[in-house]
């Protein structure tokens, strides 16, 4: 077996596949499956300082091997989750990521400072496209960027600090720059696209929000795209994410220059997606005498 642990701002994970924000809630479910103990890490549920309610229903509509999501940021509120849901995760022995959101900057703050100390990282989702106030404009112009992660910085004594990126910008290298002048210790990416599904005999879009974060297998290509520019564009660690299925999909985007991969929609189709995503991860650099899985990372030659 190769050696699958890989280390980002001086966190150590046993593998490079962590859990996406919002596809995997706080473990609890999916850990009736399987052991979730053998995860590299979780990113959870995105959080806010109050509990939410979220978008009104309906919240997801399909697409051709897209959905589309509207949830709106439903989430118990932060004390809930260091009340409830922080010793599960930690007994588990993964690594925690704190996926926390605001609706100002303030808020941003005062959740990070609220967070520091008690989780492995921060992952700060700054680019929800379905939440009508807030979150939306910080994550597209890298002003806003840099304004919020410097903020957020300032308010963490220990804790390292992700800023998750839109992929629905100009450049995404320019904002992953100003994620790293703002202070940023990683960068993760990509969120979800903004897109629209049309139920064509109502003349009304799916979605009662209309529009909404497409994810799934169909946005790979754009997220392995986004994720080499912007580890071009950095010197902080990144972490990939959009569309990963398989241990190939993950090889891909470790290639193009993330130190870990964060896999989501796939959890929906097949709850056991990750554990297999480890265990293909393995069989590759098995079959390619490869030693550590951080020997393929940006190793990606361009025509």
């Amino acid at each position: 077996m190769a050696d699958l642990q890989v280390e980002i701002c001086g966190v150590k994970f046993k593998n490079p596949v962590i859990a996406a924000s919002g596809t995997f809630g706080f473990g609890r479910e999916y850990d009736l499956l399987y052991d979730i103990s053998v995860l590299g890490g979780i990113s959870t549920k995105g959080m806010t300082l109050e509990p939410r309610l979220g978008n009104p229903v309906p919240r997801i509509a399909e697409g051709s091997s897209v959905i589309l999501n509207s949830v709106g940021l439903q989430n118990p509120g932060v004390e809930h989750f260091i009340e409830r849901d922080l010793l599960f995760l930690r007994k588990k022995g993964v690594a925690v990521i704190a996926n926390v959101a605001g609706r100002t900057l303030e808020d941003y703050g005062n959740i990070c400072a609220r967070l520091d100390g008690l989780v492995d990282m921060i992952e700060l989702n700054i680019s929800c496209p379905n939440v009508r106030a807030g979150g939306m404009a910080l994550g597209i112009r890298p002003e806003n960027i840099e304004e919020v992660t410097r903020l957020c910085k300032k308010n963490l004594a220990t804790t390292p600090l992700i800023v998750k990126l839109s992929p629905n910008v100009e450049s995404i290298s320019v904002n992953a720059k100003a994620a790293e002048n703002g202070g940023a210790d990683c960068i993760s990416l990509i969120n979800t696209l903004t897109g629209m599904v049309i139920d064509i005999e109502r003349r009304k879009p799916l979605l009662a929000n209309n529009t909404g974060g497409v994810s799934g297998a169909g946005i790979k290509p754009i997220a392995v795209r986004m994720v080499y520019e912007a580890s071009h564009a950095v010197k902080i660690p990144v972490i990939g994410m959009g569309g990963i299925t398989c241990g190939e999909d993950a090889i891909e985007f470790m290639m193009a220059g993330a130190r870990a991969v964060q896999v989501g929609t796939a959890n929906f189709t097949d709850g056991n997606a990750m554990p297999k995503i480890i265990d293909g991860i393995d069989k590759w650099l098995d079959k390619h005498n490869i030693k550590s899985v951080n020997d393929i990372v940006d190793t990606l030659t361009l025509n």
